[in-house]
């Protein structure tokens, strides 16, 4: 799947990679059910489904972004990282798959 706007384009595909998320010494998710998106202009992101990510461990944060390809961001929190993960409860018809996905800035793959 992509979306080619302005030269823009964004692929996702399932990875088979075991991937992880960690703070600290905390895993806050895991999976080998992961989407890779890949995106113009950023590194690749892991999209792991809600079911293999500690959510309660999270705070939901008062943070919403906005990006024109994907839609609206919400974000999650822990006491010593803000914003640390973030999802697309409504993402776009282009981006469909990672609704109930959840992403995180840094991602060990294995």
């Amino acid at each position: 799947m992509a979306d080619r706007a302005q030269g823009h384009t964004i692929t996702i595909e399932q990875t088979s990679d075991r991937v992880r998320a960690v703070h600290g010494d905390e895993v806050l998710a895991e999976s080998e059910r992961a989407l890779v998106l890949r995106e113009t202009g950023c590194p690749p992101r892991y999209y792991f489904p809600a079911e293999d990510v500690r959510l309660d461990l999270l705070t939901p944060s008062e943070t919403h972004t906005y990006c024109p390809f994907k839609g609206t961001a919400s974000y999650w929190s822990l006491p010593d990282a803000a914003d640390l993960v973030w999802a697309y409860p409504e993402p776009k018809p282009e981006v469909a798959s990672i609704k109930d996905h959840l992403c995180f800035y840094e991602v060990q793959t294995a």
